[in-house]
């Protein structure tokens, strides 16, 4: 795979045209789009299409997280806007998990289970009810995720390690919380540089801010890609 294909850029912008401008900008420098809960909601599933219509992949990051029957429709719909990934939240339970792998139709979508927020830490946890170690309940959720079906889990660069041992090789991990050396890290609570992120074994980083909010998101873009390559030993 090309390095440049394990980069996700993702699109938490307000509104459609901020998103169009930003996938002008950045097509062919990086592998897939990240479709969030705040531009779905404004934009809609037609903008989902547009941008998979350019030939553009998507993570549709929706965080789907119901009774199982509802998760499943929502999968199945998700799936049939063309969609390389989507995202279920692994604390909905084996049932909820199950009944999602089984909604998706024999296509090329790749189901990944939400482990634990980047913006959690275990005093956060513990408030919520999530008691003990913040690596365990991760390595939980992707065992779970794993047993149940799901081709890998979206989970912070701080716990790759843990789940690449517990999970295996082709075990998929997409780490959110990505911030280039000397970028703030922002609400991201366990977050780690690229290089940092790859060394620990993560299959795809997920980069928002350090791209979206720069002043040619391009060369964010390809400066990311640079650290990758040089983190890889592909330079």
């Amino acid at each position: 795979m090309n390095v440049r294909d394990r980069l996700i850029v993702a699109l938490d912008v307000p509104k459609a045209d901020p998103a169009r401008d930003l996938v002008d900008r950045l097509a062919g420098k990086v592998g897939l789009f990240k479709v969030g809960s705040q531009l779905f909601t404004a934009a809609g599933p037609g903008f989902v299409q547009e941008v998979v219509g350019r030939g553009e992949k998507v993570f549709l990051d929706l965080k789907f997280h119901d009774i199982p029957n509802t998760v499943a429709g929502a999968v199945s719909s998700a799936s049939r806007l063309g969609v390389s990934l989507i995202d279920v939240h692994g604390l909905g339970g084996r049932a909820m998990l199950e009944a999602a792998v089984g909604a998706l139709p024999a296509m090329k979508t790749r189901l990944l289970g939400v482990t634990i927020l980047t913006s959690h830490d275990e005093d956060s946890l513990g408030q919520i009810g999530v008691n003990g170690s913040l690596h365990d309940s991760v390595r939980r959720l992707a065992l779970l995720a794993m047993e149940a079906g799901l081709d890998g889990v979206v989970a912070s660069p701080r716990e790759v390690e843990i789940i690449r041992e517990a999970c295996g090789v082709d075990f998929l991990i997409v780490t959110p919380g990505i911030r280039p050396a000397g970028f703030a890290a922002g609400d991201q609570v366990r977050a780690a540089t690229p290089a940092a992120a790859l060394a620990a074994g993560a299959d795809y980083l997920v980069v928002g801010r350090p791209i979206t909010a720069a002043e040619d998101p391009g060369k964010a873009a390809d400066a990311i890609v640079r650290e990758m390559e040089s983190a890889l030993g592909t330079t």
